[in-house]
């Protein structure tokens, strides 16, 4: 019987991106799955030659550079691949190419907010037209990718410093305990898969996110048609 690593990596892989992939037989082969008379997909199984951690890494990171322009926004930040959350990792790749693998990626998210008079505020952050993906739309005040290396808890009051200016002395008192949100989301070769761990940190009323890296924060009403800022509140 093969390894796991040998069967489990590309399970969901949309067959239109692995076409892209059969010259690499080096590195995977691909398996075309059939029920019945209709094919429903197909997965892709590690060269057998390929037994350690590192050597899976380097293989893949050699194919992603291979594809070019096909998978666009490299970050040059790994994400862990591996059976289940929380277990060691098989090997790990380029976040920006997880969903064309089919990989299930992880990440952490925090709804910032404040209370006046009673009621509760919400920031809400503006991502930058640059941004590759989801360019100008709205996000939550604090969000990223959970790469390898690093758990929930650390990766968010980092984020929190890197993206809003919210320092430890308030991330690490103020953040509740996380809730899950799991996503799909299917659009050209990309399989994204998503388990967001959610955060609410209750801020400062006069706190003031500091614009450290691509948003625009939202302190007043707009009721603007054309605006992509408003203030949510309860």
């Amino acid at each position: 019987m093969l390894n796991p690593i040998h069967q489990f990596l590309l399970r969901i892989t949309l067959s239109r991106f692995t076409e892209h992939l059969s010259k690499h037989n080096d590195v995977f082969s691909i398996v075309k799955n059939k029920n019945g008379k209709e094919k429903i997909g197909q997965h892709l199984k590690f060269n057998p030659s390929l037994k350690s951690y590192e050597a899976r890494r380097e293989a893949v990171a050699h194919v992603i550079k291979c594809l070019g322009n096909l998978i666009p926004g490299i970050q040059n930040e790994l994400y862990p691949v591996t059976l289940a959350f929380g277990v060691p990792p098989f090997f790990s790749l380029e976040r920006a190419a997880a969903p064309y693998f089919g990989i299930k990626a992880y990440g952490v998210h925090m709804n910032g907010y404040v209370e006046i008079d009673g009621e509760k505020f919400l920031w809400v952050a503006k991502r930058s037209e640059d941004k590759p993906t989801f360019p100008g739309m709205l996000d939550h005040i604090v969000a990223g990718g959970l790469p390898h290396g690093i758990s929930c808890k650390k990766n968010i009051i980092k984020e929190c410093e890197e993206e809003a200016g919210i320092p430890a002395s308030i991330s690490t008192k103020h953040t509740t305990q996380p809730w899950a949100v799991s996503y799909i989301d299917i659009e050209g070769y990309r399989y994204k898969r998503d388990a967001l761990f959610c955060y609410d940190l209750k801020l400062p009323p006069d706190f003031v996110p500091k614009n450290e890296e691509i948003f625009d924060y939202i302190e007043e009403d707009q009721t603007d048609n054309d605006t992509n800022f408003f203030l949510c509140y309860n």
